[in-house]
């Protein structure tokens, strides 16, 4: 897996920092909006990326009638998850996730933007990777990136 090199290496070191963007895939998948959703409701209680990992591994199992079961698996309150995910509490932040998204130019998932710092506390990116790749494919743009910067 690469994402767990990527974090051991880059992200718990503080070299980069890592942001996630909901792209929900309704077109692929017609619950993938709700599936977003239950994700951040998991991460109301600190299981964001458990749930997040349990979703993407079961993408067979995403009904609106499955989800809580997820959140029982994972030990969570599931009357509460139920209660976050019915009050539709994070649709405007997967709405605003989704619309940036295709403002940036998304069109696939995984898709990530590597950037630098820029004056205004935002970033400007540099290069935007679509579809998984290796971590030795990270690390070469990571690495270029990190040797060009001020320290």
């Amino acid at each position: 897996m690469t994402m767990p090199q990527i974090e051991e290496a880059y992200i718990k070191t503080g070299l980069v920092k890592y942001v996630v963007r909901d792209f929900p895939l309704e077109q692929i998948h017609h619950d993938a909006f709700k599936a977003a959703e239950a994700a951040h409701c998991a991460g109301d209680r600190g299981a964001f990326w458990p749930m997040h990992a349990r979703l993407f591994a079961r993408q067979t199992d995403l009904t609106l009638d499955e989800l809580p079961g997820h959140a029982q698996m994972l030990g969570l309150d599931v009357a509460a998850f139920r209660q976050c995910l019915e009050s539709g509490k994070h649709t405007v932040r997967v709405h605003r996730d989704l619309a940036e998204g295709i403002r940036a130019g998304v069109n696939s998932t995984p898709s990530f933007f590597i950037g630098v710092p820029a004056a205004d506390q935002k970033m400007r990116v540099v290069r935007m990777v679509r579809g998984a790749q290796s971590f030795d494919a990270f690390k070469e743009i990571i690495d270029g990136l990190l040797a060009r910067s001020p320290s």
